[in-house]
């Protein structure tokens, strides 16, 4: 008698239980898929992280009892090989981790059947490192940790039996840092407005994302500070006062708003905007699922997301006068929404689904698993 996908017992693993994203809303629907399935993590924020408690249980390592290690993650990074290692799965028949650091490293027996989803690979140690150490003195003194973080992480990219990337990118990634293959998967993009807030002029360009470096916010600017557009910009972060402290009269900060209030913020927007380079970059898919055309970088995520001429536009430098081209360039454009709402709807929730699951059946079933 065979057995079925869910007569399987299943665990998922991801980094760390601290905060919402992309990757927890990829959590959320296997839990939907494998509802019985507990949590395995490092370290689990309960204020932080509520989503998390429809799991069955959350598991976490020996992390969760040091001081600051549920907050500041980033100093314990030498610790999360040993953190993941411990954990025991002979138990389990199938284990999902989900991943852009050390999960992928858990070790599983013969009978445990492990499936990487792979957000990156490892940015810190790989795609991200000269942004990450910038600073030469760091660099110096964290060269022999960094060395042994590599020297771990090759191996840890080896133990999962299948890799499944999230985008063109980061199978690229893969390849290059870990020099295994992998299939595309793109993640979910599930909006559930119900709520909406009002902005009395409907005539702006919208950013929505963290405020962080790596984001170049101030890209979009020092851009909109030359053209005076009007430019609304969703999110929170470190770099928020630095920001404010440079943006003309033209740009607004709407600070944090709540996912149900977001939906005319969306809808309203003449053009959403993605200057970073993205892994995959969901806010990108939001966007375009209310029929709003995206300017973005070309880069990364991007290319899968936005097709060119049609959903939107790209541009090639990551400075004003590539952007300020591009913007100006949008405005003698016109879109079909329709082609936009139905780019958008490629990379849905069902869809993530059925190709995740069709993917998980043709992996785990293989050979020597049908009994």
């Amino acid at each position: 008698m065979k057995k079925q996908l869910s007569d399987l017992k299943v665990a998922i693993v991801y980094d760390r239980v601290n905060k919402f994203g992309g990757a927890e809303r990829v959590l959320l629907v296997l839990h939907k898929m494998f509802p019985k399935a507990p949590l395995f993590t490092a370290v689990y924020d309960q204020k932080k992280a509520t989503w998390a408690t429809v799991f069955p249980k959350v598991y976490t390592s020996f992390l969760q009892n040091i001081p600051f290690a549920k907050k500041k993650n980033e100093l314990f990074g030498w610790l999360m090989p040993l953190a993941f290692e411990q954990f025991d799965f002979n138990s389990y028949d199938l284990v999902i981790s989900v991943t852009s650091e050390a999960a992928k490293g858990i070790i599983t027996g013969t009978n445990t059947h492990h499936i990487c989803y792979m957000l990156t690979p490892t940015r810190y140690l790989w795609s991200g490192y000269d942004e990450y150490f910038k600073n030469q003195f760091l660099r110096f003194f964290s060269k022999p940790v960094i060395n042994y973080l590599r020297w771990w992480d090759k191996i840890a990219s080896k133990r999962p039996d299948k890799i499944i990337a999230i985008s063109t990118e980061v199978k690229k990634r893969i390849k290059r840092y870990y020099n295994r293959d992998s299939e595309i998967i793109f993640p979910p993009v599930e909006l559930p407005f119900h709520d909406s807030i009002q902005i009395s002029d409907k005539d702006y360009y919208l950013y929505i994302g963290r405020l962080v470096k790596y984001k170049k916010v101030d890209l979009l600017i020092k851009t909109f500070n030359k053209l005076k557009p009007r430019l609304l910009i969703v999110g929170v972060g470190p770099e928020e006062q630095k920001l404010k402290a440079m943006a003309g009269d033209n740009v607004e900060f709407l600070g944090f708003v709540e996912d149900d209030k977001l939906i005319d913020v969306y809808q309203n927007a003449k053009a959403f905007l993605m200057p970073q380079e993205e892994d995959f970059g969901i806010t990108a898919i939001e966007a375009q699922s209310f029929g709003v055309p995206v300017i973005a970088y070309k880069s990364g995520g991007a290319l899968d997301t936005v097709v060119d001429g049609v959903t939107g536009l790209y541009f090639n430098s990551q400075d004003v006068a590539s952007l300020q081209q591009a913007i100006e360039k949008f405005g003698t454009m016109s879109f079909n929404n329709s082609e936009i709402k139905r780019n958008a709807k490629s990379f849905s929730k069902k869809e993530f689904q059925r190709k995740l699951q069709r993917s998980l059946v043709r992996s785990y079933f293989s050979g020597r698993r049908w009994h």
